[in-house]
């Protein structure tokens, strides 16, 4: 029994029926092994009765969703929809689909998503472009079981904004560009696309399809012999032709994988292929319409398909506007790719190509020499030589213009078609190659002399956060201190306190607000310890405490007493579980180990209502450093269940102490891994001679009844403003970030704590300042999420409790 978009209102009953029937044996059994293949691990994740609710429903509802589609935009919809209105649909892919969809809804969130985005953006391609009546109830069926998924598990839907970290940015954005590549494709391999978006395998391929009628008439009038000959050359391109073909997909698919990775060339040639690819689209669309007339509407001749039906000339236009809207997508997200190559790479990379090129230029004209029988006509080496462009461009650029000879032996064909792969395959290695090579920052040799004196003079805890991407560096006049620093809006906000002799502190904070004042800058120190804000105060600057650091010595470390119980017990259930402290590097980690990390990342981040913070909260990037040690909590599966990272804290070229940075746990591992993974780093750094860890400042939050100082000048009231503002600010993250909890947690160690100040000059600049310290943490915040920001911290009543 089949499901058709007829079937509903005289066989009801087809809706279940036409999952368990199949066209031939061969189906039953790709059927039956889907079937168990999804089956079973969605019954072990949802249950017996769920997994057959949910499959029934979905199922049901995608026929129905399909068939009102059909219903109420056949009139609308021309040739697709009739040719629709003839498919069915049969076996149990649908039922599979809705069960799948339904079960993400118990998953974790970083999975959850990943399933769906992978899932659907499958069943939205070939629905788009395949167009068929099966693939419009699969999607019907995913979105149906998606929505269906949380009932079963007594919650509402909620359709929320998706948060994603810079990488997952990245890696969402890289798959997009994909499915744009392979669309077009998918459309050309099926034989009969019908969907709305399956015109744009000739925007990539500008392959026209070429019927016996069409053939025979052409091959009929002798003067169009040109053109009888490329009709024919059409028909049998091989797979020379078919990849020159869809070149525009292979270079879109090696561009993504560079998207993947961050790459600002691979921003750049994504953007430069769409864009060039909206040329001809724009130009398609002029044609179109001009062809319609003002006074075409539904049902008139434009786009008319084989089977004669006609199709309104907007439903041929809208498609095409797709490379469009990819530039303004890639335009909109052109701050995800900043990683550059190091220098020289790309002037490399296109010397190489060029004499790549020029030498398969001149094999193909001398191979051609040799086997000139072998095309009709005969070419000359003037010949040959024009037609050298011909072979490196995509086969729709060249279609439209009769070639010069043709190939007529199979070593002819291999000469005339394999010298475009040759060359695009070699390239396409090339360019992969430049992704690989180690990131280049715009600053790199100021950085690489940053690091030399933070490695061998004297910085705070915090230090190792000036090495990470977004700062620039300025240097003492003795060249013994440096300064990292971000100017955001005129304030040149620093990353923590000068790097360099204390004896020195006075001086560089007044040489750098010199430098500051010179280029029309205001300087804030963001981040600095308590003799940085002393320092200042000479200046007359004020400061205001905008974090609280916990240290713990290691000289006398002991976690014995009842103060430390939870710690005792975390440790010992720990071992009880099987679970161990392993120290590994992030860059040499086994890639089983890195995924894990990533996945737990990813699954933190997209659990927040607002975007990951960075500034001096690092996340993924910051651990792909050597110097960075991470200590993972992994069991004896191999499984990770947290992650900690720690930068060093050097001293005149030694490390005395580390300081805590990442913290990831995974959401269904040990709970108490993260107090595991801190006693265990103390005992083992302690053994290692190292005299102090850092917990790290808690941003927004102090320990109760802790003063602020007083101001330096008479600006007291801008500075109770500000300090009340950022408390305000502080109560309206901690449901998102818990900052305060953060630092109530860090207080189970016993720290020592100290205050970390925000200095600077003027108060008149403090809208603009805190303006700069908001875009430092969230430089990916939307206007939306910053407005919904705003109305949390006005609704938060200062100097009560939350909820009160």
């Amino acid at each position: 029994m089949v499901a058709t978009a007829h079937s509903l209102p005289g066989h009801w009953w087809a809706l279940l029926a036409s999952a368990f029937w199949a066209r031939d044996l061969l189906g039953y059994v790709l059927g039956t092994v889907l079937v168990l293949l999804a089956g079973i691990p969605l019954e072990r994740q949802m249950g017996s009765l769920k997994l057959a609710l949910s499959a029934v429903v979905a199922q049901t509802a995608g026929i129905i969703a399909a068939t009102a589609f059909w219903e109420a935009t056949r009139f609308l919809m021309g040739s697709w929809a009739l040719q629709m209105g003839g498919t069915y649909i049969l076996g149990p892919s649908a039922l599979v689909c809705g069960a799948a969809m339904a079960a993400t809804a118990s998953m974790a969130t970083l999975w959850r998503r990943r399933i769906r985005l992978a899932v659907f953006g499958l069943l939205v391609l070939l629905a788009l472009y395949s167009g068929g009546f099966a693939d419009l109830v699969r999607l019907g069926a995913g979105g149906a079981g998606a929505l269906l998924g949380p009932a079963l598990l007594g919650r509402r839907p909620r359709l929320v904004r998706p948060v994603s970290s810079r990488h997952e940015g990245r890696v969402l954005l890289a798959l997009l560009m994909a499915v744009s590549a392979v669309g077009p494709v998918v459309a050309g391999l099926i034989p009969h696309a019908v969907g709305p978006l399956s015109v744009l395998r000739f925007l990539f391929t500008n392959i026209q399809p070429v019927d016996p009628a069409t053939l025979q008439t052409l091959c009929a009038d002798p003067a169009q012999g040109k053109e009888c000959a490329a009709a024919h050359l059409q028909l049998r391109a091989g797979a020379g032709g078919i990849f020159m073909a869809i070149l525009p997909s292979f270079l879109l698919l090696l561009l993504a994988e560079g998207l993947r990775r961050g790459r600002r060339f691979a921003w750049a040639g994504a953007l430069l292929v769409q864009a060039g690819l909206s040329v001809p689209a724009l130009m398609t669309i002029a044609t179109v319409l001009q062809a319609a007339g003002p006074d075409t509407g539904v049902g008139e001749g434009i786009g008319a398909s084989q089977s004669g039906a006609p199709a309104h000339p907007l439903l041929l236009v809208a498609p095409l506007l797709l490379p469009v809207v990819l530039c303004g997508v890639l335009l909109a997200c052109r701050k995800l790719f900043p990683i550059a190559a190091p220098r020289g790479t790309y002037t490399r990379l296109a010397a190489r190509v060029l004499g790549l090129g020029g030498v398969l230029g001149l094999i193909y004209v001398a191979a051609g020499l040799a086997l000139a029988p072998s095309f009709a006509p005969v070419p000359g080496p003037a010949e040959l030589a024009a037609d050298v462009p011909d072979r490196f461009l995509p086969l729709g650029f060249t279609v439209d213009a009769p070639p010069a000879f043709f190939p007529q032996t199979t070593a002819a064909v291999l000469l005339y078609e394999g010298t475009g792969i040759v060359f695009w395959a070699v390239t396409g290695v090339l360019v992969l190659t430049t992704f690989l090579r180690p990131a280049h920052t715009r600053h790199s040799a100021d950085k690489d002399r940053a690091r030399a004196i933070l490695t061998t003079r004297e910085g705070s805890s915090i230090s190792w956060m000036t090495t990470w991407p977004g700062s620039s560096y300025w240097f003492s006049v003795s060249g013994e201190s440096f300064i990292a620093y971000r100017v955001i809006t005129g304030i040149a906000l620093t990353l923590g306190a000068p790097v360099g002799p204390r004896t020195e502190t006075s001086g560089v904070i007044e040489e750098f607000a010199g430098y500051c004042r010179t280029n029309g800058w205001t300087p804030c120190f963001y981040s600095v310890p308590l003799e940085v804000r002393d320092a200042a105060s000479v200046l007359g600057w004020d400061a205001v405490q905008v974090a609280q650091e916990t240290v713990l010595p290691l000289d006398a470390l002991s976690f014995k007493g009842k103060n430390f119980q939870d710690i005792r017990t975390a440790m010992n259930n720990a071992a009880k579980s099987g679970i161990h402290a392993e120290w590994i590097r992030y860059p040499t980690a086994h890639l089983s180990i890195q995924a894990q990390i990533q996945a737990i990342s990813e699954e933190w981040v997209a659990d927040r209502k607002l975007p990951e913070m960075g500034f001096t909260l690092g996340g993924l990037e910051e651990l792909n450093d050597r110097e960075v040690r991470c200590l993972i909590a992994v069991d004896a599966h191999h499984r990770v269940h947290a992650v900690t990272s720690w930068l060093p804290v050097y001293r005149n070229g030694r490390i005395v102490g580390w300081t805590l940075d990442f913290m990831r746990r995974r959401s269904t591992g040990f709970r108490a891994a993260i107090e595991f993974l801190i006693a265990s780093a103390a005992i083992s750094l302690r053994d290692e001679g190292c005299s102090f860890i850092s917990l790290s400042g808690a941003p927004l939050a102090r320990i109760p009844g802790d003063p602020q100082p007083a101001p330096f000048d008479g600006s007291a009231q801008e500075t109770v403003v500000l300090d009340r503002l950022l408390d305000r600010l502080g109560s309206a993250l901690e449901p998102v970030y818990g900052f305060r909890s953060l630092l109530a947690f860090k207080g189970k160690f016993r720290p020592r704590y100290a205050p970390l100040y925000m200095v600077y000059p003027d108060s008149a600049a403090l809208p603009g300042v805190a303006n700069a310290v908001t875009r430092a943490y969230l430089p990916d915040l939307s206007f939306g999420e910053g407005f919904q920001l705003l109305r949390r911290i006005l609704r938060r009543r200062p100097g009560l409790p939350r909820g009160v």
